[in-house]
């Protein structure tokens, strides 16, 4: 449907292609062709063919190998491209269908090494409302065989997500208890009919032959990761909405579960002090369950026992499902791929995250989605942006609290964010590659998928679905975001950024998760180490919260079913100082400061600065000086040869500013939120149109090496553009930066 959006959006809107705006330049790139001579090709960082040493792998330490053993890092990006075929305008007026392989092509080119699958497998009622439950969704089966494909050889690694409890449709003729009158929420984990379907789809997924390469997904090696659901867990909210045959179902488990913990329901009643919840039938072997909101009080005596019970068995419930389905992977079907359990959240993220990241550990991989985004209110506000919508535009140099990637990893199991993106309408999205890739090295989470994608070359802006007048939010596609990708991929998957030893090791007994005692550092923004610190488990070796601004320092680890008189946390006040303005990585190569705005990163191979450069424009590196007049921006010097700077025969200079759609505006706004509290925002006065505007760079770059003498600027798809001067200075070169493009290549 993506694709389109942009036909009906050019009708809608008017689209123009050539209009420039004051202090801006029109971003309206050609299709790739993809020189040979092109200077910009990240496409050497990939094997020749993906999976061509073997499947991916896990060490000892939860980090990804490849087949043949040598580490991998993945820069990664969710698509959609080519699930529904149908024809594109694109900005040029060439009408063509999407082209996977041109799409694996240029995302190769900008550094992406894995594409994640969003996918449906369960049947299309819509479409066939005579279905039954066992039938495969055939197109997006087929969409899969044809993505992984194209991937494949481009070198790019496929992840599948094959089911999301939000879109599956029941119908009254599959003989699932309750019947079509009820969400499919939660319903997985325990429901025998669902997972009997489940179980057929992933057969006809990976056990048939992959008709475009000739091998079954289950022996395909370029297929990395199967993760077995999407979004759903029975300690969120939706448990609530269970209800009828389902929740005496569940209700009947738990009993059962009850009378083998305890030998009889009433020897659990005398435990739980005699607490009952309204709908408890002993005689019939029922126990109901508390409202999920009490798990995120201080419940004391009985109820705080019952509430451990409950909180036990749904995770045990959660934990056995997924252990079992990687075993039905793994042993009926053959698949030889890492298996990701989830990556959903919890109703309480301080409480109870550490029991949902707990059900995860029955598979391989740890996940989760996580966005980077500020308030908006409107009528479409979930996929869309109108006018009159209302909105904050954050920036995680300024509140890094909610930064995606303050993660609790668990130790032994790669870490990944599945979904994420700095969303629209948001303007400081340029940040976003540039600090995903200093701290995923520094911290080593194992990879982060931007999401998402329906345009297999750039996405314009255009309509959210290809027919209401709007502008699209779930995106990465603009200059902002995927124009800054090359040098932070660089950067990333070459290890120019050094990981760090843990600064928390957090080692949590399995009955204090249960028992809803708090964690010593949870990623929450609403965590507070003074507050929320008065439950800790007796016997940690750390009595107090730790400042959450650990995460920006260096890896946070847990332990799960371990020894908390071994937590151990390093000293953080050489680390955050200033009362939390700074952060230093506990490897000195990167530094935060929250209240002018800035990042620096500072490594022999890779230096540069996320900045509001209108609060500090100068900035001095170990090999670079930068000097900006941009109100906001990121610059990248990136060796491209796996040399230091100083020594390096080919660099890359990378400046990313702001863009919008041409004709954006927006005015001043004070927003409430649903808390009640009033803050400053904007209000969407015009959504705009194609193409995107991009801020005009105003930089001067040193660099301080002697071998290099030519200055190339280049186009977006990275051929040679122009050359512009660069001046002498004492051991290095001085240039200004061209206004309208976003590379510079030294030689």
């Amino acid at each position: 449907m993506r694709h389109l959006a942009l036909a009906a959006f050019c009708l809608l809107s008017g689209s123009a292609p050539g209009q420039v705006e004051p202090g801006r330049w029109a971003f309206n790139p050609a299709p790739d062709d993809f020189r040979a001579d092109a200077l910009l090709d990240l496409r050497f960082l990939n094997e020749k063919e993906a999976g061509g040493s073997g499947f991916v792998t896990v060490d000892a330490n939860g980090d990804f190998l490849l087949g043949d053993g040598r580490p991998a890092r993945f820069w990664s990006v969710n698509t959609t491209v080519g699930r529904e075929k149908p024809f594109v305008v694109r900005p040029r007026g060439r009408k063509t269908e999407p082209d996977l392989a041109q799409h694996a092509r240029f995302l190769a080119k900008r550094g992406v090494n894995m594409v994640r699958l969003h996918a449906h497998l369960n049947p299309d009622l819509k479409a066939k409302p005579s279905a039954k439950l066992a039938d495969v969704n055939e197109q997006e089966r087929d969409w899969i065989w044809r993505t992984v494909a194209a991937m494949k050889r481009e070198g790019i690694y496929t992840t599948i997500s094959p089911y999301w409890a939000n879109t599956m449709q029941l119908s009254n003729n599959w003989g699932i208890p309750g019947g079509a009158d009820q969400a499919a929420h939660g319903l997985l984990f325990f429901d025998e009919k669902m997972q009997e379907g489940y179980k057929a789809w992933l057969r006809a997924l990976f056990a048939e032959t992959n008709p475009y390469t000739g091998v079954p997904l289950a022996r395909e090696p370029a297929v990395a990761i199967i993760q077995l659901q999407n979004e759903d867990s029975l300690v969120f909210w939706t448990v609530n909405n269970l209800k009828g045959a389902q929740r005496l179902n569940l209700g009947r488990r738990f009993a059962a579960w009850v009378q083998q913990k305890y030998g009889s329901l009433e020897l659990a009643m005398k435990e739980w002090s005699g607490n009952t919840v309204r709908g408890d039938d002993p005689a019939s072997g029922v126990l109901e369950f508390h409202n999920i909101w009490e798990m995120t009080q201080v419940r004391r005596g009985g109820v705080a026992r019952r509430l451990a019970d409950q909180l036990q068995f749904w995770t045990e419930t959660m934990y056995r499902f997924n252990r079992e389905m990687a075993d039905y992977l793994l042993f009926d079907l053959g698949c030889a791929q890492l298996v990701n359990a989830g990556n959903w959240k919890s109703a309480d993220p301080v409480r109870l995250e550490d029991a949902e990241r707990w059900s995860y550990t029955a598979a391989n991989v740890i996940a989760v989605n996580r966005y980077f985004s500020g308030v908006h209110n409107g009528p479409n506000r979930g996929w869309a942006i109108v006018n009159g919508d209302e909105f904050t535009s954050p920036s995680a140099l300024l509140g890094p609290r909610d930064f995606p990637l303050n993660l609790k990893q668990v130790r032994g199991y790669p870490m990944l964010v599945t979904e994420s993106a700095w969303v629209m309408p948001m303007a400081y999205a340029t940040e976003g590659p540039f600090l995903v890739a200093a701290y995923l090295s520094l911290t080593g989470v194992d990879s982060f998928c931007w999401f998402s994608t329906g345009d297999d070359e750039w996405t314009p802006p255009q309509s959210a679905n290809g027919y209401l007048p709007s502008q699209g939010k779930w995106l990465f596609g603009n200059p902002d975001m995927l124009g800054t990708f090359p040098a932070a991929a660089l950067t990333f998957r070459l290890g120019y950024v050094r990981r760090g030893e843990p600064v928390v090791r957090e080692e949590r007994a399995l009955g204090d998760l249960w028992q809803r005692r708090t964690p010593i550092i949870a990623e929450s923004p609403s965590f507070d180490p003074n507050r929320d610190s008065g439950d800790i488990a007796p016997e940690s070796s750390v009595k107090a919260g730790v400042d959450p601004l650990a995460f920006l320092a260096g890896p946070v680890e847990a332990v799960y079913g371990g020894d908390p008189a071994r937590t151990a946390v390093a000293d953080l006040a050489q680390y955050i100082t200033d009362e939390g303005k700074t952060v230093r990585s506990v490897t000195g190569e990167i530094v935060l400061n929250t209240e002018l705005g800035f990042c620096t990163v500072d490594t022999p191979k890779a230096q540069g600065v996320a900045a509001f450069f209108r609060n500090r424009g100068e900035f001095t590196l170990s090999d670079v000086a930068i000097r900006s007049a941009n109100d906001y921006g990121t610059v990248m010097v990136v060796a491209m040869d796996d040399l230091p700077i100083r020594e390096s025969g080919r660099i890359l200079v990378q400046v990313g500013t702001q863009s919008r759609p041409t004709g954006w505006k927006e005015q001043p706004k004070q927003i409430t939120t649903s808390e009640g509290r009033m803050l400053d925002g904007f209000e969407v006065a015009s959504y705009g149109q194609a193409p995107w505007q991009v801020a005009r760079a105003a930089v001067e770059i040193t660099v301080n090496t002697g071998g290099l003498t030519r200055a190339t600027v280049l186009d977006m798809n990275g051929n040679k553009r122009g050359e512009i001067r660069l001046e002498r200075t004492e051991g290095g070169w001085r240039f200004r930066f061209p206004e309208d493009a976003m590379y510079v290549v030294l030689q």
